[in-house]
């Protein structure tokens, strides 16, 4: 098994490489919205360092949002564009539950409810558990709120860039953020069972109404 995993929903970059057992290749770029620039050569240096190309990987994994609409429009469509021409599955990756599993591996947190600022007073919002296999999986919905009912919906504790603005009590964590490790090691677990997709399902998730169509047909009664 072979695994590429990118993460560019977070207006930063990173691509990994991983095998059936261990991350083979990482690379972060925290600049701000510098992925239309990074992310294809980050990919070029990720099979040069760890001689694969791309007809050898069993999968290409990608944080399919909800996030930062530039973002996640870079993600999959560069997910899209490698998958099609190469014939390869995708396995669509959560940003939330990309977030959640970050808790888990930098702090060590079981349960959380993960939090990204979706901006025009509104959140994304999810909470999650650790399974067996020591992967985030959800308990409920992913849901774009508003302020005051997104603390309605708060289960565990809060991470990620929405914390203080549900919670200014909860800030500890509020510079949690997912990276293509965490795409990566949720992404094993699904290719290990072949839960995965074809390349024309590479497909964002928004959760904003409109988000998704083309400019031009914003506005349009659907």
């Amino acid at each position: 098994m072979k695994l590429l995993a990118l993460e560019t929903a977070n207006e930063q970059c990173s691509v990994s490489i991983v095998d059936e057992t261990q991350e083979l290749f990482f690379q972060l770029d925290t600049r701000a919205k510098a992925q239309t620039q990074t992310i294809l050569p980050m990919i070029e240096q990720g099979f040069a360092q760890t001689e694969i190309a791309t007809q050898d990987l069993t999968a290409i994994a990608f944080s399919r949002g909800p996030g930062s609409f530039s973002g996640v429009r870079i993600n999959a469509a560069v997910t899209q564009a490698l998958a099609w021409s190469n014939d390869i599955p995708v396995i669509p990756v959560s940003t939330l539950q990309a977030l959640a599993q970050a808790a888990y591996r930098i702090e060590g947190l079981t349960e959380v409810t993960a939090i990204l600022d979706a901006r025009m007073s509104e959140v994304y919002v999810a909470s999650f558990k650790l399974n067996d296999q020591n992967v985030m999986q959800a308990v409920d919905e992913e849901q774009l709120l508003n302020y005051t009912d997104a603390q309605l919906a708060v289960k565990y504790q809060l991470v990620g860039s929405g914390s203080e603005l549900v919670d200014p009590q909860q800030t500890q964590y509020k510079n949690l953020s997912a990276t293509a490790q965490d795409i990566a090691f949720i992404a094993r677990e699904l290719a290990k069972q072949e839960q995965w997709l074809s390349a024309e399902l590479a497909l964002p998730v928004y959760l904003r109404d409109n988000a998704w169509k083309k400019i031009a047909e914003q506005g349009k009664q659907s």
